[in-house]
């Protein structure tokens, strides 16, 4: 089996990002955004969703952490569309639920080639630690547009925000792994059409 990996390193006058990102890992990560909680976010999807993920980002914290957060998803979504390759062979669709505690989401995943993505978690607080909590759905919209990925995140019930964003990664996590995931055979692209989208 070829390995799936990628690097991908993006420098701006905003942030500067190199991320290495295994497809089939064995839990290697090393993250380092400068903001705790988004880091706690990174690390449970890429755990969860069965990635080595090397990420790291000095991004312009001074001014607020929309830069970082969002050039660390398109970053990370890229090389995880660089990885996947041509996408032959690939189960392409995944979906699935997580709770943690009182909250639970549900997450799903279509590698089609065209990027969209829907994002309703609800969350009240205006921050959980130094990430904004206005900056969770748009991570998720701007993973989707790297990866040229379909992603629908609902939150289904939940109280306590930081197990409703963590939830909402997690199923993010469970449902990315699914549709990575290979099919025994492996030539064969994943559409009726023959081709996705580019």
């Amino acid at each position: 089996m070829n390995r799936r990996t990628a690097t991908i390193q993006r420098e701006t006058n905003e942030t500067r990002i190199e991320a290495t990102v295994n497809l089939d890992g064995t839990g290697q990560l090393d993250i380092d955004t400068g903001i705790a909680f988004f880091d706690h976010m990174l690390t449970a999807l890429a755990f969860h969703g069965g990635l080595d993920l090397s990420l790291r980002c000095v991004g312009d914290l001074s001014v607020d952490d929309h830069h970082t957060v969002e050039d660390c998803a398109l970053v990370l979504g890229k090389a995880i569309d660089q990885a996947l390759g041509e996408r032959k062979g690939l189960v392409r669709f995944g979906n699935a639920y997580a709770p943690l505690d009182e909250a639970l989401a549900r997450a799903v995943i279509d590698f089609s080639g065209r990027p969209y993505c829907v994002a309703e978690i609800g969350l009240q607080r205006e921050r959980l630690g130094g990430l904004s909590c206005e900056n969770v759905p748009h991570f998720f919209r701007s993973l989707a547009v790297g990866m040229r990925a379909t992603m629908h995140i609902d939150l289904i019930r939940g109280e306590n925000d930081h197990h409703r964003c963590e939830a909402a990664f997690k199923a993010c996590a469970l449902s990315l792994r699914a549709a990575i995931a290979l099919r025994s055979s492996g030539s064969v692209v994943p559409s009726t059409k023959g081709v996705l989208s580019s």
